[in-house]
C-alpha cells in the first residue's frame, strides 16, 4: 500500500482501497476524467473533484517527503542528529511544525545572535536563563575580551541568545500562532503621499480599515494586497502585543531576580524584533494563499459554467462586432464555423467620416442581402460598444423570417483575434475579422471557440492577476479538461485546441489527429485513431469514450460507451436477438435487460448503468439549450436608470461578495450577496449561475464612479 494512502484517506473521509486504487490508476498515467467516467469499479465510484484532490494531497506529501529528507541530511552533516531527533522529522507531516524543528539547526545569515556565539557568551546566556544568579553582571565580567569589552555589552550578547532562542523555540512559535489564528487583526492605512491620486480612488474603502483576520473575507484580502503592491496602502497583522508579550514571560521567566528581569527583557526584543515579524509573514502568506484558494475557486466555477453555456448548435450564423467610428463588422460563418464572407457596414448610429455618411443608406440592405445570400439562421451580436444600438437596428430589419438574435460576450476576443492560432486559423484576414468570428463561433459552440483563449482574459474571475498563477493555471486547465471531457468532442470537426484538451492527447497527438483528418479524410471509426503516429494503445484507451463520430457505422462510436465495452453491448444486443442500432433505437428491448447477467470480475453494475443511460440518450449533449434574451428597451446608459426600477439582465460574473449582472447600460451592476435572495445564503452561487436570465431592482446608482447597486429580493428568475 502506498505510504500516502492512509494520510490521504483520512483527511479526505475515504475508504483507503478507493484512495489506493486511484492512486495506482495516477501512477500508470490516467487522467482524472477517464478515472472518473470508466474506472468507477476500482475507485468506488469517486468523482472528478476526489480524484484531483487525491492527486494533490499526493503531491504536496512528496514534497513534504522531500523536504524531510533534506533537513534530515543538514541536520546529519552538522553533527548534530540524534535517534529522538530523527524520528520526530520522519513522524511529521505537517510542513509548518516540520519547519519550526528544523529552525534551530537551520543555516542562517550572521545575526547579532551568531555574532555573541562566535564572541563565547553563549555559556553566560545559559546561566542567565537558569535565573539563579543574584549578581549577573559580576559573571558576566568573565567574559570581557577584546571583542567584549565591558559587562553590559556581554550581558546584551547573551540577551541577543536567549531572544533568538526563544525565537526560535517551537513553544514560543505554536503559542504566538494561537493568537494570531484567534485574536490577530488585520489593518489597512493608506500612504499619505498617494491619498489625493487618482489610483487610490479606487482604494479608498481601506484608507483607514481593520477588522479579525479570521472574518476578513477573500476579496478584501486581496483587495488590500492589491493596494499595498500599488503602493496605496500600508497593510498589518498583529495580535495584542502586550497580551502576548505577557504569555511569553510567564513561560519564561521565573521570580523576580535581576536574571528574571533580563530574560524579561530579552522576551520583549524576542516578540518585538524576531518573532511576530516571522509569524506576521506567515499569516500573511496564509492568509493570501487561503484567499487565493477562494478566488480560484470562484474562478473555476465561473469558468465551467462559461465553459458549459448552452450551444446553439451547428447553425449558419452572422456574427457582429458592433462599433460606433469603425462601424459593425459582420461575418457570415457556415454551420461548421467556417468564414463564408466579411464586410463592414455602417448603420445610422455610425459617426465620423463621409465615406461612412455614403454607406449608411445601404446598410439594411447590404445585412439583408447578406442573410439571404448565405442563408444565416441566426445572428449573434457582441456585447461591447454600440452593442444596444446594433441589436436595435438588427431587429428593425425588414426580414421575411425570423431570425433568432443572440447578445453574445466579448471577453476574450480581442485577445483571440491577436493571437498565434487566430493567426494560424485566418492568416489574411486582420483582427477585426477574427473578432467577429469568434463572436459567431461562440453562439454556436462557445467551449469549442472559448478554449483557444486565455481563461484569464474571459472575464470571469476575481482578482485572477493578484492570485498564485502556478496554481491558478493548474484549476483552470483541469477545469476546462473537465468541461471538455464531459461535453466529449466530434472527433471529424473539433479543432487541435479542443483536441488538446481531450483524455490522453494534448498538443502534440491533437495536432497528428488533424493532420491525419486533413490528409485521409474524416474518421469512419474510433479505431482508426490507431493509425494517427505516436497515438499508440495506451493514448486510445485514455481518448477514445471521449470522441464522437456522428453517422459512424458502428453507432456505439458516437456515444459515450468505450470501445472496451462493445462487446457487452454487443452481447445484450444477441440476446435480445437484434442489432446494436436496433438496441439503440428500441427502448422495449432494452427494459427487458437483466444488467445483474453482464456483471464479471472486471465490469460492474456503475459501469453498466452508464451504458444503459448512454443508450437511452446517444451523444447527447450534457448542456442547456439556448434561449433568446432582451434588455428593456427604454434602458441604454447608465443615465436612463432610476432607483426602484424592474430590469431583465443577465448574470456576467460572479464573485464571493455578489453577482455582477448586465442591464444593458455598458456597465454591469452588482448584486451584493445581501441582496440576492430574502433569505440567508453563504455564496452566490447557491441562487445564481453564468448567462443566468434574471430579474432585478435598481437601488442605487452612483454616475460618477459608473456604479450600479441591484436587488433580487422579492425577485424570480429563469
Amino acid at each position: 500500500m502506498n505510504v500516502f494512502t492512509k494520510r490521504i484517506a483520512e483527511a479526505l473521509n475515504l475508504h483507503e482501497y478507493k484512495v489506493e486504487n486511484t492512486l495506482q490508476l495516477l501512477e500508470e498515467g490516467c487522467t482524472i476524467p477517464f478515472i472518473s467516467r470508466y474506472r468507477k469499479e476500482r475507485t468506488g465510484g469517486l468523482n472528478e473533484v476526489h480524484i484531483a484532490q487525491i492527486s494533490e494531497m499526493n503531491d504536496k506529501l512528496k514534497e513534504t517527503a522531500k523536504r524531510k529528507e533534506t533537513i534530515i541530511k543538514s541536520i546529519t552533516e552538522q553533527g548534530k542528529m540524534t535517534s529522538e531527533l530523527e524520528k520526530r522529522i520522519e513522524q511529521c507531516w505537517d510542513a509548518t511544525i516540520l519547519e519550526d524543528i528544523y529552525l534551530p539547526y537551520k543555516p542562517k545569515r550572521r545575526t547579532r545572535a551568531q555574532i555573541a556565539r562566535e564572541h563565547g557568551l553563549e555559556p553566560l546566556a545559559s546561566i542567565i536563563m537558569l535565573q539563579r544568579e543574584q549578581h549577573p553582571e559580576i559573571i558576566a565580567k568573565k567574559y570581557i575580551t577584546k571583542d567584549v569589552q565591558t559587562a553590559d555589552e556581554a550581558m546584551k550578547g547573551a540577551q541577543d541568545i536567549i531572544a533568538e532562542n526563544i525565537s526560535e523555540n517551537e513553544y514560543s512559535r505554536q503559542m504566538l500562532r494561537s493568537a494570531f489564528k484567534h485574536e490577530a487583526v488585520i489593518t489597512s492605512k493608506v500612504v499619505k503621499a498617494k491619498a489625493e491620486t487618482e489610483e487610490a480612488a479606487k482604494y479608498s474603502d481601506y484608507f483607514d480599515f481593520s477588522e479579525p483576520l479570521r472574518r476578513c473575507s477573500s476579496h478584501r484580502l486581496l483587495a488590500m494586497r492589491r493596494g499595498e503592491i500599488d503602493g496605496v496602502l500600508r497593510i498589518s497583522i498583529s495580535p495584542d502585543d502586550e497580551n502576548c508579550i505577557e504569555k511569553l514571560k510567564r513561560h519564561y521567566t521565573k521570580g523576580y531576580s535581576p536574571c528574571s528581569s533580563l530574560v524579561g527583557e530579552a522576551v520583549t526584543d524576542s516578540y518585538k524584533r524576531l518573532l511576530k515579524p516571522s509569524i506576521e509573514t506567515e499569516f500573511a502568506t496564509l492568509s493570501k494563499e487561503r484567499a487565493d484558494e477562494d478566488a480560484i475557486k470562484v474562478f473555476a466555477e465561473n469558468l465551467r459554467q462559461l465553459l458549459l453555456s448552452a450551444p446553439l448548435g451547428q447553425k449558419r450564423v452572422m456574427g457582429v462586432d458592433p462599433g460606433f467610428r469603425t462601424g459593425c463588422k459582420i461575418v457570415c460563418l457556415d454551420a461548421q464555423g467556417n468564414l463564408l464572407h466579411h464586410e463592414a457596414v455602417f448603420p445610422d448610429f455610425c459617426k465620423n467620416s463621409d465615406k461612412m455618411q455614403t454607406n449608411k443608406t445601404d446598410a439594411k440592405e447590404r445585412v439583408i442581402c447578406m442573410i439571404k445570400k448565405y442563408g444565416i439562421e441566426a445572428i449573434a451580436v457582441g456585447n461591447g460598444t454600440a452593442s444596444r444600438e446594433t441589436s436595435a437596428f438588427i431587429k428593425n430589419l425588414d426580414l421575411d423570417c425570423n431570425i433568432p438574435m443572440f447578445v453574445v460576450s466579448e471577453d476574450g476576443a480581442s485577445v483571440y483575434s491577436a493571437s498565434k492560432t487566430a493567426r494560424e486559423e485566418f492568416p489574411n484576414e486582420d483582427v477585426t475579422v477574427r473578432g467577429a468570428v469568434s463572436i459567431g463561433r461562440r453562439l454556436m459552440d462557445p467551449l469549442a471557440e472559448l478554449v483557444k483563449i486565455d481563461p484569464k482574459s474571459i472575464g470571469v474571475g476575481q482578482y485572477q492577476h493578484d492570485v498564485d498563477q502556478t496554481k491558478l493555471k493548474k484549476s483552470l486547465d483541469l477545469t476546462v479538461e473537465s468541461c471538455v471531457n464531459s461535453v466529449g468532442v466530434n472527433l471529424n470537426t473539433a479543432s487541435k485546441h479542443l483536441l488538446t484538451y481531450i483524455s490522453g492527447l494534448g498538443p502534440t497527438l491533437a495536432q497528428n489527429i488533424v493532420d491525419y483528418r486533413t490528409a485521409n479524410g474524416a474518421f469512419t471509426s474510433r479505431k482508426q485513431l490507431l493509425k494517427v503516429p505516436r497515438l499508440g494503445p495506451s493514448a486510445f484507451e485514455q481518448c477514445a469514450g471521449f470522441l464522437r463520430i456522428p453517422g459512424a457505422k458502428n453507432p456505439l462510436d458516437n456515444t459515450a460507451v468505450h470501445p472496451e465495452s462493445y462487446k457487452i453491448v454487443e452481447q445484450m444486443a444477441q440476446d435480445c436477438e437484434c442489432s446494436v442500432a436496433e438496441l439503440i433505437k428500441n427502448k422495449e428491448k432494452r427494459r427487458t435487460i437483466n444488467l445483474q447477467r453482464y456483471v464479471s470480475d472486471t465490469v460492474g453494475m456503475p459501469t453498466l448503468t452508464d451504458i444503459m443511460n448512454e443508450l437511452e440518450k446517444p451523444g447527447r449533449d450534457p448542456r442547456e439549450q439556448i434561449e433568446e434574451f432582451s434588455f428593456d428597451e427604454n434602458v441604454h446608459t447608465i443615465d436612463d436608470l432610476r432607483e426602484g426600477m424592474t430590469l431583465p439582465g443577465i448574470v456576467t460574473n460572479i464573485t464571493n461578495f455578489g453577482a455582477f449582472v448586465d442591464i444593458g447600460v455598458h456597465h454591469d451592476g452588482l448584486v451584493h450577496i445581501s441582496q440576492l435572495a430574502d433569505h440567508y445564503i453563504s455564496a452566490p452561487s447557491q441562487v445564481v449561475h453564468l448567462h443566468q436570465h434574471v430579474t432585478v431592482h435598481v437601488i442605487e446608482v452612483d454616475r460618477k464612479r459608473n456604479r450600479i447597486s441591484l436587488s433580487m429580493k422579492s425577485l424570480t428568475s429563469k
